[in-house]
């Protein structure tokens, strides 16, 4: 029996398959540095003190810690399959990821689920989802697909499942909307992540007491510690765009603050960008910098992440827990030396090949034909401009006069904005303004747009938006740049055209390379030209947004005419 075999390991017999000896261990239960050995049979840690096994390696005082715990991620955001995904997260130590599948499940539904719950039997972490409880994000914009309560209850039992995904509407659960009531409802033994970006009195307290357990929106150490005071678990979030955990640890550190409710995550990131600096692994490191003590950094980089989500038996080097450990070599610059899923060493884990998705999740751009005016729209005495704010994913509503406006696209401090429906030709398309994106001569176009994954395109002349279009249908979805009618750059990604089939050697390049022909055309270098323009798609993110039917005030909750 295995539990017999565990017990015997446990009492020192030798059998243990693995033992890393003379290891400074971090005690994230008590918050010390403990020294002895690691013992670890069938994938679990059986004892810490000193051990013999089949395998010994003497690792001389060398810092090991608990396998990283990614709190909120989509994994989509990288545009790389959960299998490739996986694999460079082990490779910066993260060894369990929270995952909410809402970009792929508004392309594909169903279908999309159930093909992510079979990617997470497959995947190298330890793979968690949280189910999509917003797809659409909101009503009055057109996804690839409908989601109510009944149709996620499927998902529920599955192994993988932790609860629901965030809960985006936000105004919906104030007015008590049915629907969203009837799926805070069907879930609610379970944990319900939230997202409430700027939310605060009554109405913060009204939308946790709907069930909410989380929220990874905060931008400022006075927001998240309001959500802490009222009970949220705060998901500190260090992504691509949004790049929020300074501002929120120096205030966590500055006041003293207890981090049991904290957690990290990164929310969406670029595949590149997590090679060159890791999720959890930046986190942590960046808040040693910042002045937080190494052993809660750690801890909520770990523990805390496991608690907040009922994780059992993972997130610390304790007896009975999984051996997902984090070899390292100092408490101050956390250099990886090894890492370690299930007591296996990463480079003993196979790179991922041959792999398969429905065929559906392939989908083509599929858009209603765009004439030249298509992307018209008038100037007025007051026109509502998108005001990108560096560095972080809200935005400002601005309005310019007709002078300021014309000055504007002039001088390329303005820019059209539009987004095209385009998983049904239903002819729907909405066009606006927006600053702050950068003097650039052309188009750049996604078909990666929060969280209906419309296409989103942006530029400084109609001729290349529209040609930006088409170039997105010919490759099958993905990212381009377009000027004077020709391709300086793209990055198909075909599947549901949010994610690569290429292996990460072969995307991050191309990625790169995408990425820096966007500066080059003049993009704003303090924003990351695809996330950033990804966002602007979003409706429930404040203040200004674009989808489909037009320009839409989420302050207000109602679009702009």
């Amino acid at each position: 029996m295995k539990k017999e075999k565990l017990i015997r390991a446990a009492l020192s017999d030798g059998s243990c398959e693995l033992v890393l000896k003379n290891a400074n261990i971090i005690n994230v239960f008590t918050g010390e540095i403990t020294q002895g050995d690691i013992a670890v049979s069938n994938g679990i840690i059986v004892g810490i003190g000193k051990y013999r096994g089949k395998k010994e390696i003497d690792i001389k005082g060398k810092y090991v810690a608990p396998g990283f715990i990614n709190a909120h991620v989509h994994v989509e955001s990288s545009m790389s399959m959960p299998e490739i995904y996986s694999m460079e997260e082990l490779r910066q130590g993260t060894t369990t990821i929270i995952t909410d599948p809402h970009e792929i499940a508004n392309v594909g539904g169903m279908t999309a689920i159930a093909e992510i719950l079979k990617a997470a039997d497959r995947a190298a972490v330890n793979y968690f989802v949280m189910l999509p409880s917003c797809v659409p994000a909101t009503s009055f914009e057109h996804s690839g697909a409908e989601l109510d309560a009944r149709q996620l209850s499927y998902f529920k039992n599955d192994p993988h499942v932790l609860g629901l995904g965030e809960m985006m509407n936000a105004v919906g659960v104030l007015a008590l909307d049915k629907d969203i009531l009837e799926k805070l409802d069907t879930f609610s033994e379970m944990i319900i992540d939230g997202h409430n970006p700027l939310g605060t009195g009554n109405e913060l307290n009204a939308y946790i007491t709907a069930g909410i357990h989380t929220d990874h929106e905060s931008i400022s150490y006075n927001e998240a510690i309001e959500k802490l005071r009222a009970g949220l678990a705060v998901l500190v979030r260090e992504g691509s765009a949004s790049k929020n955990l300074e501002a929120i640890m120096k205030g966590i550190i500055k006041n003293n603050i207890d981090t049991t409710n904290l957690a990290f995550c990164t929310d969406d990131k670029h595949l590149a960008d997590i090679c060159k600096d890791g999720t959890i692994l930046y986190c942590i490191k960046k808040s040693v910098q910042l002045g937080l003590d190494p052993i809660k950094a750690v801890q909520i980089g770990t523990i805390n992440a496991a608690r907040i989500y009922g994780l059992k038996r993972i997130g610390a080097i304790g007896c009975g827990y999984h051996a997902d450990m984090v070899v390292f070599d100092d408490l101050e610059n956390f250099n990886i030396i090894d890492v370690y899923k299930d007591g296996v060493n990463i480079r003993d884990i196979p790179e991922p090949k041959n792999i398969r998705y429905n065929s559906s999740l392939l989908c083509p751009v599929n858009f209603a034909p765009l004439d030249e005016k298509a992307f018209d729209i008038p100037v007025k005495d007051q026109n509502a401009v998108i005001g990108i704010v560096d560095r972080q994913i809200i935005t400002q509503k601005l309005f310019y006069t007709r002078e300021q406006l014309e000055k504007g696209l002039s001088d390329g401090s303005v820019n059209k904005i539009a987004v095209v429906e385009r998983h049904n030709a239903t002819g729907f398309h909405g066009t606006g303004y927006i600053s702050g994106y950068g003097n650039i001569h052309g188009a750049v176009a996604s078909t990666v747009a929060h969280d209906s994954h419309n296409i989103v395109v942006i530029g400084d002349n109609d001729s290349d938006m529209i040609f930006a279009c088409e170039q997105l249908r010919r490759i099958g979805g993905g990212y381009v740049i377009i000027s004077d009618g020709n391709v300086i750059g793209e990055l198909p990604l075909p599947l549901g055209g949010l994610m690569s089939l290429k292996p990460a050697r072969e995307l991050i390049p191309e990625l790169d390379s995408v990425i820096r022909k966007a500066y080059n055309l003049g993009v704003n270098k303090n924003i990351d030209p695809f996330i950033t323009l990804s966002f602007m798609a979003l409706p429930v993110i404040p203040e200004l947004r674009i989808t489909d039917s037009g320009v839409f005030d989420v302050t207000k909750f109602e679009f702009i005419r």
